[in-house]
């Protein structure tokens, strides 16, 4: 039993550690003109309450996507998922296109000085601007 209890603490360690990794940041184009943002206006981008920017998701289920909605929105992926279900169902949006690397995030707010997105810290460089670290 003594064996059981300390795997079971063991693997809650080590998913808890997993979780924490990503250092979440919120960028846009090094040639934008936005310069550092609220949480909440970076939530209503991301959760279609504002169209002032083009929001760019992570692929579903990466650690740095999780984090990010949880700390701007308050909201874990599954709700935000919901949410956009509903507004693209009713025709009131069009949920923010998911890319699958930060090279990807990068490349495209290279394209699009109005797009904003998120990525882990360690990975930004000068193609992109830090407008919020949640």
């Amino acid at each position: 039993m003594k064996a059981i209890n300390r795997l079971a603490i063991a693997a809650a360690m080590i998913l808890t550690l997993g979780v924490a990794q990503a250092d979440v940041v919120v960028v846009v184009s090094a040639k934008s003109s936005a310069s550092k943002l609220t949480k909440e206006q970076v939530a209503d981008i991301f959760l279609g309450r504002s169209t002032s920017m083009v929001p760019l998701d992570q692929a579903a289920g990466s650690p740095v996507r999780d984090e990010f909605y949880s700390k701007v929105a308050g909201q874990t992926a599954a709700q935000v998922k919901t949410l956009w279900a509903k507004l693209s169902f009713s025709g009131k949006g069009t949920p923010p296109k998911a890319l699958g690397s930060d090279e990807e995030v990068k490349a495209q707010l290279s394209a699009n000085p109005n797009a904003i997105a998120y990525m882990d810290k360690s990975k930004v460089d000068a193609s992109v601007k830090t407008v919020l670290e949640p």
